[in-house]
């Protein structure tokens, strides 16, 4: 496979570390914030290693799993038919806040037609994920 896509952003988010991790690991919670994943089904906090099916924008099927689970680090990976994401989450305390980071890497044909459409999805998950943590 050919890596075709890899993305990197960071962000100020403002809560702390430990709230930003929980989003991060509330498996349910993932559609809410990340705009390719429609559905996940499982619980919601799962250890490393859980294969979760999921469904992403235009009806593909697929699985989600969480790689590494540690205060500062996930690192996920999620795969439809023609298409590997892995990606990682990196977390440091900043204030009062969360410096986070994303970065992912897209292999697979379907990752090649595709690569164009994940311009600059790091930075809108992220912005997703601060919206996400802070509202009410």
């Amino acid at each position: 496979m050919r890596t075709t896509t890899n993305e990197r952003a960071t962000r100020l988010v403002d809560a702390p570390p430990a709230q930003v991790r929980l989003l991060l690991i509330d498996a349910r919670a993932i559609p809410g914030w990340n705009p390719a994943i429609r559905a996940i089904d499982g619980p919601a906090e799962a250890p490393t290693g859980v294969q979760y099916a999921i469904k992403v924008r235009g009806g593909l099927s697929g699985t989600w799993e969480y790689t590494r689970i540690d205060e500062r680090r996930i690192d996920v990976t999620w795969r439809v038919p023609g298409f590997l994401e892995t990606g990682t989450w990196l977390l440091g305390p900043h204030g009062g806040g969360t410096m986070v980071t994303h970065q992912f890497q897209h292999q697979g044909p379907l990752a090649h037609m595709l690569s164009n459409a994940f311009r600059g999805v790091a930075e809108l998950r992220l912005d997703r994920l601060a919206q996400q943590v802070t509202s009410p």
